[in-house]
């Protein structure tokens, strides 16, 4: 089996990831006082061109990591997980286009709730 991503995924995205996920989530802003936030999350992603059958492994593989580490199961919390990994990464997906128009350069990271997604901008 090829790399997933072409094998481009470092532990250090990984780890950035993460540190990503756990500000959006509600946890502590290390993504934005460590990371540079926001404009550097775009920054990482611009001229990507990540597709839409990426798009779809990564929150496919997003599904069954948390079925993996056993994270709760109730469908509230499954909803909010997925439903971020959904909204996120179609923005992700607009961003990445080679030559992406309306890209916001300062924002905040943004924080999920558990209810309503954010506007889609994109």
């Amino acid at each position: 089996m090829a790399p997933l991503f072409g094998g481009t995924v470092s532990e250090g995205h990984r780890d950035h990831v993460l540190v990503w996920w756990v500000e959006v989530m509600g946890g502590p802003a290390d993504y934005t006082a460590k990371l540079g936030g926001y404009p550097a999350m775009l920054a990482h992603h611009r001229g990507l061109a990540i597709t839409a059958d990426q798009r779809r492994l990564f929150v496919t593989l997003l599904s069954r990591a948390a079925d993996e580490v056993e994270l709760p199961g109730d469908p509230e919390f499954r909803a909010a997980i997925i439903g971020y990994a959904e909204w996120g990464s179609r923005l992700a997906m607009h961003n990445s286009a080679p030559g992406a128009a309306d890209i916001v350069n300062e924002a905040p990271v943004p924080r999920w709730g558990w209810g309503v997604a954010p506007p889609y901008e994109g």
